[in-house]
């Protein structure tokens, strides 16, 4: 069947199904946004304890869906995978050890004679909950900022600055989308709260967080929507050839309306969590905000890398640009893994599964205080 498809139309495909994995990674890490909000929703260490066993439930999740995301791009984009995991490597070895000391924490928390304490690993996850989103939104950033390299003949990418990728920070705009991705985290946190720990005070604060982190999330989502709508991109020709346009991802949003109906529609699923969250008596408010997620997701990567846009530029040496075609593997490696991909819906139907196992029984105080094998 794949092997039919042009090379073109595989590259197209291939971008979709590493976007819906990135719509899927932001919606995850409602993990992290939880463990940002346990010292704001709990009173004492077993109301603590009941939020990091729930969150505990559900972190492999997000650790697996960062490892698809990543091989996704490996297989499909390996210059993409090269050039920006090889060159900008200081800001991929933070969102890494962000992830590293959050597995640690959960691992050692309740472990007896811990040399460092619970505070300490508490700690950890405080961190990792902090930057992981925010690094991630900053480095997506790149896709409507530019990076600073280029690529020698043999297309080893060369980067232009010592800092290797940590001269993102430099750029304000890309603080947009990390703080954004910062405070829906924990908005699908708070939700996702509501929805599995059963007690009242826990999810009566949980509304509240709901609302809080929702009125500084918009102003910056919406500053980065702005930002990308109106600023100059970068377009590709038939022949390769990159050049600067005015107004190019609002261009892409004209040429391409489907992507602006996903996105509308991505909205109202996210508004309707919200509301059921913060403004009913509803626990299901993490269902619609989730595919909301997913949806607002995919058409940022969608208007990023289709309707001839570099979907990672540099601003350094334009020409170097990488695009789904001259970043893309080969027509037989995309059409093999392409039935490979044809396994995601087992991935979206064994995390579906996981967690309506996991989510069976709500977990309360009663529970976490009488086990002490848990997190």
């Amino acid at each position: 069947m794949f092997e039919s498809w042009s090379l073109e139309a595989l590259q197209v495909y291939w971008w979709v199904i590493v976007s819906l994995l990135g719509g899927l990674l932001v919606f995850m890490m409602f993990v992290q946004g939880g463990q940002t909000l346990l010292f704001f929703l709990s009173e004492n260490e077993l109301e603590k304890s009941v939020l990091i066993n729930s969150l505990g439930r559900k972190w492999e999740l997000t650790f697996t869906t960062l490892v698809l995301f990543g091989g996704a791009c490996f297989a499909a984009f390996p210059l993409f995978y090269a050039t920006s995991f090889g060159g900008a490597y200081w800001v991929w070895l933070l969102i890494l050890f962000c992830f590293i000391i959050q597995a640690v924490s959960y691992e050692y928390r309740r472990k007896p004679d811990n040399f460092l304490g619970q505070k300490s690993y508490e700690a950890f996850l405080y961190i990792n909950g902090a930057l992981a989103p925010f690094l991630i939104g900053a480095a997506v950033s790149t896709f409507f900022s530019g990076s600073p390299f280029a690529l020698s003949e043999n297309f080893f990418p060369l980067w232009q600055t010592p800092f290797r990728g940590l001269e993102t920070l430099l750029v304000p705009y890309v603080y947009l989308l990390g703080l954004a991705l910062f405070f829906l985290s924990r908005i699908g946190a708070s939700l996702y709260f509501i929805n599995h720990v059963n007690e009242v005070s826990i999810r009566q604060k949980a509304r509240k967080a709901v609302l809080r982190n929702t009125l500084y999330f918009l102003p910056f989502f919406l500053a980065f929507l702005g930002w990308i709508l109106t600023k100059e991109g970068w377009s590709y020709d038939l022949s390769g050839d990159v050049s600067v346009e005015s107004y190019k991802y609002a261009k892409n949003l004209l040429a391409l309306p489907w992507i602006g109906v996903m996105m509308i529609a991505g909205v109202g699923g996210v508004l309707l969590g919200i509301y059921q969250g913060a403004l009913t008596e509803s626990s299901r408010g993490i269902f619609a905000f989730g595919a909301g997620v997913v949806l607002c997701v995919m058409g940022v990567f969608l208007l990023a890398g289709l309707n001839g846009t570099p979907f990672y530029p540099s601003y350094t040496h334009p020409e170097d640009s990488l695009t789904i075609k001259n970043a893309s593997s080969s027509h037989y490696t995309l059409s093999v893994m392409a039935y490979v991909s044809l396994l995601v819906p087992l991935v979206l139907g064994y995390i579906t599964y996981v967690w309506r196992l996991m989510d069976k029984k709500k977990i309360t105080t009663h529970e976490v205080g009488g086990d002490s094998h848990l997190y």
